[in-house]
């Protein structure tokens, strides 16, 4: 059986509309795969321990690579891991740089998914310098969906971060990604072919 991760990102969830959009498509289309939603940690000093510990509990067959889906923090995890173990992600509006991103979100916050309070430190931010993976190895690992009216990050950050990777670039959109679900047939072929 094939297996893929999916990742959500910051202050989001496994019932994200993207989320629910993927396990709708893939629990229709492609049965056989069994796909993952952790729930993330908000704090992220604890969300590689975290997701070390779900991926050796959960995911069979890692040392032959892993299968990713991962949107914004979520992406930049989700190369972490395939930095780590190998295999193949399908990114969305990655964050490059979260620990840049977050300065501007010290402090306390609601997870308006889960209703859970947290705050969010300097300690944080050091960890996630820790998981940062500047260049990747092997471009043709990614494929980079981007779209340019991405409010919260600059889609050029991963543009050039992943400028070897396939791209798919649209114009206009936001965050979220606009019409997600459209690329879905495109991210499965990805994802669950062998690899080269």
């Amino acid at each position: 059986m094939q297996e893929i991760l999916y990742l959500h990102g910051f202050l989001s969830s496994p019932e994200s509309q993207k989320a629910m959009q993927a396990r709708e498509y893939f629990a229709e289309f492609h049965p056989e795969v069994k796909v993952h939603f952790p729930h993330l940690p908000d704090v992220p000093s604890k969300v590689s321990e975290q997701l070390l510990g779900y991926v050796e509990k959960n995911l069979k067959g890692v040392e032959n690579g892993l299968r990713v889906i991962g949107s914004s923090m979520g992406g930049f995890l989700a190369t972490w891991l395939v930095e780590k173990f190998g295999g193949k992600a399908v990114l969305i509006n990655p964050a490059v740089k979260p620990f840049e991103l977050l300065q501007d979100y010290l402090g306390s916050h609601i997870n308006p998914y889960s209703k859970e309070s947290f705050t969010l430190d300097e300690e944080d931010i050091t960890f996630l310098r820790q998981l940062d993976t500047p260049a990747v190895t092997q471009p043709s690992r990614y494929r980079v969906m981007l779209q340019t009216g991405d409010e919260t990050l600059n889609y050029k950050d991963a543009e050039s971060k992943y400028q070897h990777s396939l791209l798919v670039i649209e114009e206009g959109g936001d965050h979220s990604f606009q019409g997600f679900e459209n690329h879905l047939d495109e991210i499965a072929r990805f994802l669950l072919a062998s690899s080269e």
